[in-house]
C-alpha cells in the first residue's frame, strides 16, 4: 500500500466519522446542505441499508462518540460498504480505491456482524478550516460477532434480530426488587 493509498483511506475514514457525530459540533456559516446529502442524517440512511438491524449511537465517559451498527451479515455489511451512500462519503474524503477487498478477512458464515465506530474529538481551534468539521485525535472502525452465551434480563442492547446462541434472557417481571 502506498503512502497516499494510505493517506486517502484515512482521511476518507476521518471524514465518514465526523460526519457521524459532526451535527451536533460543526460551527459553519453557510446554509445546511440539501437532505439528499448523506452526511446529514447518516444514522438513518445506514439503519434504511438493507440487513441493517440496528443502530445505536452514545458518547463514552472518555469523550468518544460512538456508533453501533448490527448488520444480519457478511453480505448486509459490504452492501453498506458499497452503497451509493457509504460511497459518495468516501469520495467527499478523497478516498474510493482500496488496494485490498473490503471485509477480505472476514467468514461469510451467515452471522452477524456488528461494526463499531468510535471517533475522539481534538480541541475545538483545530477543526478543519472551511469545512466546519472539527478535528480528530482518534477513530477506529471495528466489527465483532456475537459470541455464544450471556444473559439479557429485562431487554438487550443489541437489536432482538441479532441471533445470540446460548443467550439466557430473563424477562423484567422475574427479575428480585430491591429490598
Amino acid at each position: 500500500m502506498t503512502t497516499r493509498t494510505l493517506i486517502k483511506e484515512i482521511l476518507a475514514a476521518l471524514l465518514l466519522a465526523a460526519v457521524i457525530f459532526a451535527p451536533r459540533f460543526a460551527v459553519s456559516a453557510q446554509s445546511p446542505a440539501p437532505a439528499a446529502n448523506p452526511v446529514m442524517n447518516l444514522p438513518a440512511i445506514v439503519k434504511a441499508s438493507p440487513g441493517v438491524l440496528g443502530i445505536e449511537t452514545a458518547q463514552t465517559e472518555s469523550g468518544k462518540l460512538v456508533i453501533f451498527a448490527w448488520f444480519e451479515n457478511k453480505k448486509a455489511a459490504l452492501t453498506w460498504y458499497y452503497s451509493q451512500a457509504h460511497q459518495s462519503l468516501m469520495k467527499m474524503a478523497g478516498g474510493g480505491s482500496r488496494s485490498r477487498t473490503p471485509m477480505a478477512d472476514v467468514p461469510d458464515d451467515g452471522r452477524p456482524i456488528m461494526a463499531i465506530a468510535s471517533l475522539t474529538l481534538a480541541k475545538p481551534a483545530e477543526g478543519i478550516p472551511q469545512s466546519g468539521l472539527p478535528a480528530v485525535s482518534q477513530i477506529a472502525i471495528e466489527l465483532y460477532a456475537p459470541l455464544p452465551g450471556g444473559l439479557a434480563a429485562g431487554g438487550r442492547f443489541a437489536p432482538t434480530g441479532v441471533a445470540v446462541p446460548g443467550l439466557a434472557s430473563i424477562p423484567t417481571a422475574t427479575l428480585p426488587s430491591p429490598k
